[in-house]
């Protein structure tokens, strides 16, 4: 696996010392499979946990060990520390993408992997937008040309980025044949370009889903765009079609050859188990959603879930028998044992369960899982923001409910749930609204983001979050413990800004990111 090319103490330049290859002289293909892989490593790590954590799905084995996610169950430190290693990973692995932008490409050589890079780009500074707002981006990645870059308005990074995605998807409609053949150099589609161009329209998708809720001259460049891609894609039918994943080659051979997610969350190369594969349970509050309330929870919110038992529960977390029934067990974040929520009559809780690694193979659990792909964007997300743009904008994308029944089978197809028992799921929820395809267009709303919710469980949970953050919807419950009556709509900019940055950077304190306000990511102002 190639590594990053960014030095570890600057994500805003490029790591050339007098021993070093000169970066100029590394190509496009030494960098892209590096690049890639090293983005990914913070979406299977920092990513998962956060993501999981706010919306509810993770909780702690308070049985046996105290003290856990105190931070997050509490909401009492959500300052400049509190996952700070999402802004200053995804700003040092894009700069490699934005090195390969940049690579001398007169004879246009190069340009397969320039379009690649853009839309990689584009997909991972969405992620600092939506968790931050305002960032550097016109005057950041110059290297020693500029240390300390401006703080762009969030609205307009947004839209550069988006004209990323149309020029990345320009040069893709060229099909320049002298151009470089990325082939097994490109770990997400093996040189596939028209896959890369449905990509890149589904990330566009998703950038203008975001802004659903903008008003005045936004709302009108964003009707635009929707337009500009609804002809461009076909309605929706040139968006992804499988799993967008990585893959530069992981085995257990080694730990840095690992699955990252693999080896955080499960087993390391020597099959020894981590510590977050012992401490990591089940939520109660989303054991309710899998086990179809069986326990008989009185919350109005749950009561759509009321004896529909989902099939990918013991895929996403293992069973345990408790009332003589296999259920998830899960524990209530921020309760202790013998609280409400974690009886101490049954100390045996759920943990992550063996189909997110294994899908529907049954070889080895080390084998199998450390050589897992990653994913970037799973195609039951695809189909989720194809179904809220055919409910929100039917003139210009169709296909909802097909697309809405596509989204959960592809969840069950990555999981490893049999075809037959993902159909019955679908019957079952046919007439459940709020859970199921049917009802007024709230309900499908509530439907699309529960379902988006279950399906990311594991996967993708931070962008799950920003969706929630986006909606308030499906219900997602605080800890017991919080402070707070609802979690963080952004996060605080990381010390390393205010250290290097200082001139630049707003002061966000941890008293604005629970209301919203103008540090508020734009589209979510309103």
């Amino acid at each position: 696996m190639a590594g990053s090319l960014t030095s570890c103490n600057d994500y805003l330049d490029i790591n050339e010392t007098p021993n070093d290859v000169k970066v100029e002289n590394v190509t496009p293909d030494l960098i892209f499979p590096g690049a890639v892989a090293q983005s990914y490593r913070i979406q299977g790590t920092d990513m998962m946990e956060f993501g999981n954590l706010m919306m509810n799905s993770w909780a702690g084995d308070v049985y046996h060990y105290g003290g856990l996610y105190s931070n997050e169950f509490s909401l009492s430190a959500v300052n400049s520390q509190f996952y700070d290693g999402i802004w200053n990973d995804i700003y040092r692995n894009v700069n490699n993408f934005v090195v390969i932008e940049n690579y001398p490409n007169a004879d246009h050589k190069q340009d397969k992997y320039v379009a690649m890079s853009k839309i990689m780009k584009a997909y991972y500074m969405q992620y600092i937008v939506d968790l931050y707002g305002d960032a550097p981006y016109s005057e950041a990645f110059k290297g020693q040309l500029n240390m300390a870059p401006k703080y762009d308005n969030d609205s307009d990074v947004y839209k550069s980025l988006i004209s990323t995605l149309d020029d990345a998807v320009a040069i893709i409609n060229l099909n320049n044949s002298s151009a470089l053949a990325p082939g097994t150099k490109d770990i997400v589609f093996a040189g596939d370009m028209a896959k890369w161009r449905a990509f890149a329209y589904t990330v566009k998708l998703r950038y203008l889903i975001r802004m659903s809720k903008v008003t005045g001259d936004l709302a009108v460049y964003r009707d635009a765009q929707l337009a500009a891609l609804s002809a461009a894609s076909g309605m929706g039918t040139g968006l992804i079609t499988t799993d967008v994943v990585e893959n530069p080659g992981y085995g257990a051979s080694t730990n840095d050859k690992m699955n990252p997610f693999f080896r955080t969350y499960y087993y390391d190369s020597a099959g020894n188990e981590v510590t977050n594969h012992i401490v990591v349970t089940s939520s109660e509050h989303i054991a309710i959603a899998l086990n179809g309330n069986n326990l008989n929870n009185t919350t109005p919110q749950y009561q759509k879930f009321n004896g529909v038992k989902d099939p990918r529960r013991f895929r996403l977390f293992t069973s345990v028998t408790y009332n003589t029934e296999d259920q998830v067990k899960g524990v209530r974040q921020g309760a202790t044992s013998g609280q409400p929520g974690a009886p101490t009559d049954n100390q045996e809780v759920s943990k992550l369960g063996d189909g997110i690694v294994l899908g529907s193979s049954t070889g080895s659990l080390l084998a199998v899982g450390s050589a897992r792909s990653g994913v970037l964007m799973s195609l039951a997300e695809g189909k989720l923001l194809l179904a809220e743009a055919s409910l929100k904008y039917p003139s210009l994308f169709t296909g909802g409910q097909t697309a809405f029944n596509a989204a959960i089978t592809g969840s069950g197809v990555w999981l490893g749930v049999p075809a037959a028992n993902t159909t019955a799921y679908l019957t079952a929820i046919a007439t459940r609204p709020g859970l199921g395809w049917v009802g007024t267009d709230a309900q499908k709303m509530e439907a699309i983001m529960t379902q988006k919710w279950l399906a990311l469980t594991n996967i993708s949970p931070t962008e799950m979050y920003i969706e929630y953050n986006r909606t308030e919807l499906p219900y997602n419950p605080v800890a017991v413990n919080a402070v707070k009556t609802r979690r963080p709509y952004r996060l605080v900019y990381p010390t390393s800004e205010y250290a290097t940055n200082s001139a630049n950077v707003p002061n966000i304190g941890s008293d604005v990111v629970f209301a919203k306000n103008q540090y508020t990511p734009f589209w979510n102002q309103n």
